[in-house]
């Protein structure tokens, strides 16, 4: 019965004694998660962007204004995220906000330099839709599982939650859903539908995937 009981203390991401153990990352570690979350997020909005669709997110209102004014996505999401750092520092520390903007001034760069590496002539806008929005969705886990974050909406709906006790969830369906609904007066109805399952196919992955109590590396 001894033995049992502290075997079972010895599960993963635990120590003998039962307490949690914090794995933390390594620089190294960081540096490479940073690279495939941005890859993947710039990857998806070269999808999106190729059959003129928008998703949830700070990467859905690039994409939207993107459509209206002759700036690259990377260089509209930088621009858009900056105020959104005063909020990262102010609901996830300065380290977190450091390391947001190093993944906004990367997707930036990333989403200059891939029409330099990636051309795309034809994508079935489903696929793109369902594949783009996943991929997105991954690159952001990628990025949280290490500390880090897009920018942006997903940042406000975190500080919202932290100092009004308002449900970050919620408030990014309802962000997202203003953004996706914004774009009806830009793209065309079947364009709108394929957004739609776009900003679903992103938060599905969080939703599914992102539960740090499930993770023990910080």
């Amino acid at each position: 019965m001894a033995f049992g009981s502290f075997f079972n203390r010895l599960k993963p991401g635990h120590t003998s004694d039962g307490s949690e153990l914090r794995i933390r990352h390594t620089p190294l570690e960081d540096a490479y998660a940073f690279a495939i979350g941005c890859s993947m997020i710039v990857l998806g909005i070269v999808l999106l962007k190729t059959v003129g669709l928008v998703t949830g997110g700070v990467a859905g209102i690039a994409l939207l204004v993107s459509y209206l004014v002759p700036l690259p996505v990377g260089v509209l999401f930088m621009l858009i995220n900056v105020p959104f750092f005063v909020f990262a520092y102010l609901g996830m520390g300065r380290l977190f906000m450091i390391k947001t903007v190093i993944v906004s001034a990367s997707i930036m760069a990333l989403g200059v330099l891939m029409p330099l590496a990636v051309h795309i002539d034809y994508v079935q806008p489903l696929f793109a839709a369902l594949f783009g929005g996943t991929i997105i969705g991954m690159g952001i886990l990628s990025l949280a599982r290490h500390g880090a974050g897009a920018g942006g909406t997903g940042v406000l709906c975190l500080y919202l939650q932290k100092t009004r006790g308002i449900n970050a969830g919620k408030t990014q369906l309802v962000i997202d859903a203003l953004i996706v609904g914004s774009s009806f007066f830009v793209l065309s109805g079947e364009q709108l539908l394929y957004s739609i399952l776009s900003a679903a196919a992103m938060s599905g992955v969080m939703m599914s995937w992102h539960k740090p109590e499930r993770y023990i590396g910080h």
